[in-house]
């Protein structure tokens, strides 16, 4: 094992280990893990670094960050258990489930609308820092919205995604988002790494700090022209991702947390969501646990095609709340990235899983941050391959279970 990088790996995947070990330098670099899962089972379990901003708490097998839009991801697993059970299909209107989403010409809008970043929802003007922290507002702002210009066409709901999909979740069963991580994915999955905002103190899951600027500089003009060019109707991806305090709400104690977002605000452990998809990757199924259906797998794994999308400005392959990597042939698979480049995937061809967390969000690695995991995708596919010709086994477990610790941490 690397040095100063805690946990267990198959010697297979040495190299992945090597590449995620490098990410992570001096304390001011934070922390991360990553873990990968092979036909459902636990063959990386790893972290290194810093949970902390002075460079005092080492990353823990517990430790969770805030993954950003890869909470989508778990957001949408939720639903895809709902509709295992029957509670939901992916045709019907929204507002069959929720009447009051059906005002102003929505009627029509399909829950796969929705997952597909077809609801022409991208965009919810006037919002406050008061808002975004109250989630039952947003979605009943959100049910009392008109539909945009890119109604039926790709654009990225970044931070409306949650809402759609809350209250969606809330409407058929009586329980917000924050409840159903813990009913429909931690527990089912017996791990306590998956968490949507602040994580209760006495859950194990203790939040790394975001290691970033702390400063607040004021930017007068910048600050007078921006919200109003969000609120153009052609604002396209400005008026998808802005907020107001949108820097702040990351700094310090990270006040983002206190919401319930499930665009944006999950804590997850890498343990988490390679638990998610891992059980995705082996059919639905993990530790002889039943997660999702085999019907419902399959229809995560159909067919994708790149669209331009009208936030992102670049092609993009939405399928129910899922994106494929924009580069074909490049990283085969699904699952969802956050900024930074925090992210949950699965290959169920291959039957490979992993999940990857860190706390850093430095100007100047931003960009190479949230591009940084192909090429470790692609080291962890070649340790896979190996893995298959050689054989493998699980790693110990470590970190809690859904009802408090499992293994202790070597």
């Amino acid at each position: 094992m690397p040095r100063g990088v805690r946990g267990a790996a198959d010697p297979s995947f040495a190299l992945a280990v090597q590449a995620f070990s490098r990410l992570f330098g001096p304390r001011r670099f934070g922390g991360g893990a990553l873990t990968v899962y092979l036909d459902g089972v636990p063959v990386v379990d790893v972290w290194t670094g810093w949970a902390d901003r002075a460079g005092r708490r080492r990353w823990s097998a517990d430790t969770g960050a805030m993954v950003f839009s890869a909470t989508k991801g778990l957001a949408s697993t939720v639903i895809h258990r709902l509709v295992d059970r029957g509670l939901v299909d992916y045709e019907a209107p929204v507002a069959e489930y929720w009447p009051e989403f059906g005002a102003r010409g929505k009627g029509a809008i399909t829950v796969r609308d929705v997952m597909r970043h077809r609801a022409g929802l991208s965009q919810l003007n006037g919002v406050t820092m008061a808002d975004l922290l109250d989630h039952v507002r947003m979605e009943e702002r959100i049910a009392a919205a008109p539909p945009g210009l890119l109604r039926g066409r790709p654009a990225y709901h970044a931070l409306t995604y949650g809402w759609l999909v809350s209250g969606l979740a809330r409407s058929v069963t009586g329980l917000g988002m924050r409840e159903l991580f813990r009913t429909e994915l931690a527990r089912p999955l017996d791990v306590d790494g998956i968490h949507l905002g602040r994580p209760p103190v006495s859950a194990p899951t203790r939040p790394a700090q975001i290691i970033g600027p702390q400063r607040h500089l004021q930017n007068p003009i910048v600050n007078l022209l921006t919200p109003r060019l969000a609120a153009l109707p052609v604002s396209g991806g400005l008026g998808a991702l802005y907020f107001p305090g949108m820097k702040s709400v990351v700094q310090g104690e990270t006040p983002l947390l206190d919401g319930e977002m499930a665009s944006a605000n999950g804590v997850s452990t890498a343990r988490g969501l390679a638990r998610v998809y891992g059980a995705i990757a082996n059919g639905g199924e993990i530790d002889g646990t039943r997660f999702l259906s085999g019907s419902v797998v399959a229809g995560l794994t159909g067919p994708r095609s790149l669209h331009p999308d009208g936030s992102l400005g670049m092609p993009m392959s939405f399928h129910l709340g899922y994106h494929g990597l924009p580069l074909p042939g490049v990283l085969p698979g699904f699952g969802h990235v956050g900024l930074g480049g925090s992210l949950g995937w699965a290959d169920p061809a291959a039957g490979l899983a992993f999940g990857y967390v860190h706390n850093r969000l430095l100007t100047p690695l931003v960009v190479a941050d949230q591009a940084g995991f192909v090429a470790m995708a692609a080291l962890i596919r070649r340790g896979a391959a190996r893995a298959r010709q050689r054989g493998f086994a699980a790693v110990p477990r470590f970190g809690a279970g859904s009802a408090g610790p499992a293994a202790t941490a070597v």
